[in-house]
């Protein structure tokens, strides 16, 4: 996720290993897979707009102080940092507000499974830009589990209807925006660690998404909010957010985008056995204009 693009396509490299980066990426996809439904949860409780404002405060404060603490704050050359907070407004401020408004108005089943061309989208980018390239064992990845994902999901009963077509849309924006972050991951300086990259993006993503919900969170009444909702905020932004940013922008750095966001294809799995583990056949809730 972060070596310095090529003048020229690289050279094809020896396949990599099943290695401990690959369980994590895995690990990663469990716990993104079941926040599409913890976040349903707690919308029943919180507004979206004040959801994502109190996740990513929490969440950019967090990342902060997690690097204060283990490598200090130190000087970015300034062509280094406008990169970063480029990066941070793609896949924080813009991705996140599409996740959140896309998921407040559609299922989670179906965000699962319109995720599964964010790793067709990864890849493309990244042999577009000559940043990859497309090896046999990640296009038959994608040809095989890309269809196979869509299935599984939509034998468990995604609901693509008027109903939900503009949450379906925002979901896909922000597949969109994910994508260019994460191929972007790969022009940055491979000398910043996992850990300064996913703090810098994320705290220069904060300001316009805590503000965006500032008035909702605001009007929110805590007491009317439960012990569950407030522990599904505290998962969505520590696990999902925090933790989750590290290991995969560390991922990135180690095996390449393409073999990263090729973990993706498992997202729709994860998110609707979850979705029918807990709630039974994903149903659309109301929009939080509607609440």
């Amino acid at each position: 996720m972060s070596t310095s693009p090529p003048s020229s396509p690289p050279p094809s490299s020896p396949a990599r290993r099943f290695s401990l980066s690959d369980v994590a990426i895995a690990s990663v996809v469990v716990i993104w897979g079941t926040n599409y439904t913890v976040v349903k949860e707690a919308l029943d409780a919180i507004p979206a707009l004040a959801f994502m404002s109190l996740r990513f405060g929490l969440a950019a404060l967090a990342m902060g102080v997690l690097l204060w603490r283990l490598e200090g704050w130190k000087p970015l050359p300034r062509a280094t940092l406008l990169r970063l907070m480029a990066l941070g407004l793609m896949g924080n401020t813009l991705y996140q507000l599409f996740f959140m408004l896309g998921i407040d108005r559609t299922t989670a089943a179906n965000s699962g499974l319109l995720t599964a061309v964010s790793p067709v989208l990864t890849t493309s980018l990244a042999a577009a830009f000559g940043l990859e390239r497309l090896t046999r064992n990640v296009v038959l990845g994608l040809v095989l589990s890309v269809p196979g994902m869509i299935l599984v999901v939509a034998a468990r009963g995604p609901e693509l209807s008027a109903d939900t077509r503009v949450g379906d849309l925002l979901i896909l924006a922000g597949c969109v925006c994910w994508a260019i972050y994460t191929v972007g991951l790969r022009t940055l300086d491979p000398g910043l660690s996992a850990l300064r990259v996913t703090a810098m993006t994320m705290i220069s993503g904060a300001p316009a998404v805590v503000l965006a919900g500032l008035p909702a969170v605001l009007e929110l009444e805590p007491s009317r909010v439960g012990p569950g909702a407030w522990a599904a905020l505290a998962y969505s932004a520590l696990i999902s957010l925090v933790l989750s940013y590290v290991i995969w922008n560390r991922s990135v750095q180690q095996v390449g985008s393409s073999r990263t966001a090729l973990y993706n294809t498992g997202l729709p799995v994860v998110a609707a056995l979850t979705s029918c583990a807990l709630e039974g056949k994903p149903q659309l809730t109301a929009v939080a204009s509607a609440r």
